[in-house]
């Protein structure tokens, strides 16, 4: 089962750790729900799910605020003893006394977040439902060109990282080499690289290379959601190969249909400046834009033309 860890969700939105549990290295998450406390700080536990991380905002604050020390202190008292995996508190507030010395005393994880609330919890559950999703690793190189995520696979040797190198030559973002993470999001598949080998690239005949130390942090990124899928295959005389781009074809990936084109790779072609064109004219299409379709129907409308002219003159 799929799980984030407490220490990855505090290095991703910057938390600050005002008190650390002993057990936090070891807290995983297994929800994209969070919850804002508000019926258990008034006493009410009846459907409190405390698997959830926990987030105290503005609202939730300014309560504890108004109330006596004894009662603030018994509530939060109460709501600590239940076993949440960390507690935020939002917007920078500044943080009670008790809860401090309760967070201490009941071995809970207490962070505290510059940004408002609603963002927190939009990042929070944006980054969990991102890492939970469903997940495969798929051979092949993810590389952004013109703000559109190409998935770029075929066997082994086909020559998959010297495109991808020719691009980022030509000014687009690697994403991954060699293998590539895939998760869905939704109805959309989002690509990273494993942390290990993040970067970096492996060109035959000359071994490793480091993207980002060769070319700058302009020429890599961290993921990116993938729009296309160019698959690069050997040449074939006896294959008929689609030269008009009127059937569109589709892969499957975790139960997502993405756009797919297959490239023929010989001596010559400039596989480059195809991958680029693939990816405009996939932009073309998202847009509304055929234009091998548009093409067809100018010369459906011409014959249609013709044959009424050689009606009226036979």
């Amino acid at each position: 089962m799929n799980y984030v860890t407490l220490d990855n969700i505090i290095k991703k939105l910057k938390l600050e750790e005002v008190h650390r549990a002993t057990d936090a290295s070891d807290i995983k998450i297994y929800t994209t729900e969070v919850n804002r406390p508000g019926l258990p700080i008034v006493g009410y536990f009846e459907q409190f799910v405390p698997e959830r991380i926990q987030i105290i905002g503005n609202a939730e604050w300014l309560y504890y605020n108004e109330l006596p020390y004894t009662l603030r202190y018994d509530s939060i008292d109460k709501f600590l003893a239940y076993p949440i995996p960390a507690l935020i508190v939002a917007r920078d507030l500044p943080i009670f006394p008790e809860l401090l010395e309760l967070a201490k005393k009941h071995n809970r994880t207490l962070l505290r977040a510059k940004k408002n609330t609603s963002i927190v919890i939009n990042e929070l559950v944006s980054f969990l439902s991102i890492n939970l999703a469903p997940t495969i690793t798929m051979h092949g190189v993810l590389i952004e060109v013109y703000g559109i995520g190409v998935l770029i696979t075929g066997k082994s040797g086909i020559g998959k990282s010297e495109t991808a190198l020719d691009l980022i030559i030509r000014g687009h973002r690697l994403v991954a080499d060699d293998s590539v993470e895939i998760r869905k999001d939704e109805d959309r598949l989002f690509g990273q690289c494993p942390e290990l080998i993040r970067y970096f690239m492996e060109i035959r005949g000359i071994g490793i290379i480091d993207v980002e130390r060769l070319y700058g942090v302009g020429a890599v990124k961290e993921s990116e959601y993938i729009d296309l899928v160019v698959q690069l295959e050997f040449w074939d005389d006896k294959k008929v190969y689609d030269r008009l781009g009127l059937d569109e074809e589709t892969t499957e990936i975790l139960g997502v249909k993405v756009p797919r084109v297959v490239v023929p790779v010989k001596p010559g072609r400039n596989l480059a400046m195809i991958v680029e064109l693939a990816a405009r004219n996939n932009r073309q299409k998202r847009l509304g834009y055929n234009a091998a379709q548009v093409l067809n129907d100018k010369i459906l409308k011409e014959i249609e033309v013709r044959k009424k002219d050689n009606e009226r003159n036979p």
